[in-house]
């Protein structure tokens, strides 16, 4: 059954019955989480990061909590990707050298004929940013080489700092997202380097899969501070590019919570809406935005949806959100502008997204009838992931400080 919103202070909301039909694969599971996580941990930099209880503002807006894992406090790195490639590359690099990755330590890798063979690795990628950083700085980690390409409008303020995070080359293209990633693609088979990428298709699931596990670290880390809490989440804000987190995490809280699994709504930037798009075809198949969308949601700018995550996002998520841009700086300066007692917390246009949108819908009138449906009431406990800093400073104060994108006068 699908239901749609339009037209409801600029923002389209669509409904689906979540048919929980699609098995969740064993990939996304427990026993994946703490193999990443036990990786994670061999990391020197390897801190848990803050869930940040927003009390002040779920008293403002009417729920029990709001919960914010905060990812801005990642490694180094001002952002959640690094998770990802850097499990992915340990994995790939574990099969080169016919290592075991359950049972070999980082340490194993930085030594010796190991170290050695490693050093004449090479990994090439597509990324808005984030990803591209991550895995920059898991190169240098490894002593491996890498190529990173970005698509046409990327700042140039995040490809200096993907250069300054590891031993990388990187070019900003002239393509969008899924066309850049294709380049990326063309260049791992020319070249035998290894393609290191966070979607999926035919063909190409492995790697995109080990990414997906690395993220799962973070999902096993909110949820054990979620129970530190006495706090089941009813509700659960993913923000999605090609939904790769959010699938992940989405199929990790559906086992983690079966019987009881939390309200999942997507959000994405109306500009590139792909799952949005894919779940109101209602065909159950994956649908791509075309062109060169435009949106200050750098991190979630992306055409296709990740073939391995998509059926999950398709059978568990009950709501999808398409968002304008203002929705998200709306959310920026939320966290950065805190209720009351609530603390700080720097967040960038795609960490914020999901924010802006809760607030929108609590904070409207207009959307009660959606707030009902949703269940969003005194007794909801909701959960956020901050999954980015300001990794564009520039624009973070335009938007913080100077108000860029402010809120449309019917607000």
């Amino acid at each position: 059954m699908h239901q749609e919103w339009k037209q409801i202070v600029q923002m389209d909301i669509l409904k689906t019955s979540a048919s929980c039909q699609a098995k969740i694969p064993e990939a996304f599971g427990k026993k994946a989480a703490n193999a990443a996580r036990n990786f994670h941990q061999s990391i020197a930099e390897y801190e848990k990061t803050p869930l940040i209880s927003l009390k002040e503002l779920a008293k403002v807006l009417g729920v029990k909590g709001i919960y914010v894992k905060d990812e801005s406090k990642r490694f180094s790195l001002n952002a959640f990707k690094g998770l990802g490639g850097s499990y992915a590359m340990f994995c790939i690099l574990c099969q080169e050298l016919n290592l075991n990755p359950e049972t070999t330590r980082l340490s194993d890798l930085l030594e010796g004929e190991a170290k050695d063979k490693i050093g004449q690795v090479t990994f090439v990628t597509a990324t808005d940013g984030n990803h591209g950083r991550g895995v920059s700085w898991a190169a240098g980690i490894f002593g491996c080489r890498a190529y990173v390409f970005m698509p046409s409008g990327s700042a140039e303020v995040r490809a200096e700092a993907i250069r300054k995070a590891g031993p990388v080359n990187v070019a900003i293209t002239d393509m969008n997202y899924d066309d850049t990633v294709k380049y990326a693609k063309e260049q791992s088979e020319k070249n035998g380097w290894h393609l290191i990428q966070d979607t999926a298709w035919d063909g190409y699931e492995q790697i995109p899969a080990w990414i997906i596990q690395g993220y799962l670290t973070m999902a096993l880390e909110m949820t054990e501070q979620l129970e530190e809490e006495n706090q089941v989440p009813t509700h659960v804000f993913l923000q999605a590019g090609v939904g790769a987190m959010a699938g992940g995490i989405l199929g990790y809280l559906a086992e983690k919570y079966a019987g009881c699994k939390p309200v999942a709504i997507v959000v994405e930037p109306d500009a590139a809406n792909c799952i949005y798009m894919s779940a109101k075809a209602g065909d159950g198949e994956i649908h791509s935005v075309e062109g060169m969308p435009s949106t200050i949601m750098a991190g979630l700018n992306c055409g296709t949806p990740c073939k391995i995550t998509w059926p999950v996002l398709r059978d568990y998520a009950e709501y999808y959100m398409s968002c304008p841009d203002f929705a998200a700086a709306h959310g920026m300066r939320m966290y950065a502008k805190p209720v009351g007692e609530d603390p700080v917390i720097i967040s960038g246009e795609s960490g914020a997204s999901t924010m802006g949108a809760v607030c929108l819908l609590l904070q409207r009138k207009e959307l009660a009838r959606i707030r009902s449906d949703m269940g969003l009431c005194e007794d909801s406990v909701i959960l956020l992931v901050n999954t980015e800093g300001d990794t564009d400073p520039e624009g973070y104060e335009k938007i913080v400080k100077g108000d860029a994108y402010p809120l449309p006068e019917i607000f």
